[in-house]
């Protein structure tokens, strides 16, 4: 039996925020450090000296909340535990083309630390996940093998993919080869794609043991070899900004079609002469250019290599 509220730290600011305040996150944690054992609900309630209806579901409610942030572990016996008593890890999954994958945890780099994920426990996890894990044992090559106790974060990132439709069923295949997973796509979430075009996904539901993952499409880049595809690709895997900002577009809009006299100020109009463009088709800018003309005086061409100023209309914002 202890007194919580005369010794917990936090037992103020929780007392602003709550009307009816349970223990801090904080003096659960140490209590529990102090308790050695893990504990259930029941036997915390008691031991924490709470009582009444509110505070029963207040607690119930904080360890939950702690559950799901990884700060504690349910067991298989239904009490609550410290991860690190229960030689629990945190990391991110690293999925395999072949369908297992690999917990590496946080801070750790290489992959000298990293843990087996057998092919059932990637079954609704996704390369990328944060995840809660426990060592499980070893595999037949020795190599460690653990088991996901909890999804403490999922994949943010959308996800690049080929469309393919048979016998009516909708799925997208994964560019990332470390993500195995066909996933299914609904007729009212397709956006009119269409057989082996290139889309952007999201995915919706995980699935569970007997149903895949499902998804919806959120952009259609179109089909698969057509030009420029992989930088669309790599653009959107990698989340690399690929859209103005609101102050640039702005400020393209205050643009005009003749070139203002102060822009002319310092330099030599050169509008007249037939000057071609040297930059390619999918270049990004096109601010290269040649002029060439022949001098009888002189035998073979002369020729002028150009370049634009392109700072005179982009300005750098400090």
């Amino acid at each position: 039996m202890t007194d919580s509220k005369s010794l917990d730290p936090h037992a103020d600011r929780e007392a602003k925020n709550y009307e009816n305040p349970v223990p801090s996150r904080e003096f659960i944690l140490s209590f529990l450090e102090s308790a050695g054992v893990p504990m259930n609900r029941n036997d915390l309630f008691t031991a924490l000296e709470l009582a009444g209806e509110d505070q029963y579901e207040g607690l119930r409610r904080r360890l939950n909340a702690m559950l799901r942030d990884g700060q504690l572990v349910f067991t298989r016996r239904q009490c609550y535990a410290l991860p690190d008593k229960l030689e629990m890890i945190k990391g991110y999954v690293i999925g395999h083309k072949d369908g297992y994958g690999w917990v590496r945890p946080e801070g750790v780099i290489g992959k000298e630390q990293d843990l087996v994920l057998p092919f059932h426990q990637m079954r609704n996890i996704i390369h990328g996940d944060y995840v809660l894990a426990q060592q499980s044992g070893t595999d037949k090559r020795g190599r460690k093998e653990a088991r996901i106790v909890r999804v403490l974060e999922e994949r943010a990132m959308k996800i690049v993919g080929r469309f393919f439709l048979e016998f009516g069923h909708a799925y997208v295949v994964a560019d990332d080869s470390r993500i195995h997973h066909d996933i299914l796509i609904p007729k009212e979430h397709r956006m009119g794609a269409r057989m082996g075009n290139v889309v952007v996904i999201e995915v919706t539901d995980r699935g569970n043991r007997s149903r895949g993952m499902t998804g919806k499409v959120v952009e259609v880049l179109g089909e698969n070899l057509a030009p420029g595809m992989e930088t669309q690709i790599a653009i959107r895997t990698h989340q690399i900004p690929n859209e103005w900002p609101e102050e640039v577009t702005k400020q393209i809009a205050s643009l005009q079609e003749e070139v203002p006299e102060e822009a002319k100020k310092g330099r030599v109009d050169l509008r007249e002469l037939p000057l071609v463009t040297i930059d390619g088709e999918d270049a990004r800018d096109f601010d290269d250019a040649v002029y060439c003309e022949k001098k009888k005086a002189v035998a073979g061409v002369y020729g002028s290599l150009l370049r634009m100023s392109v700072t005179t209309y982009v300005q750098i914002q400090h």
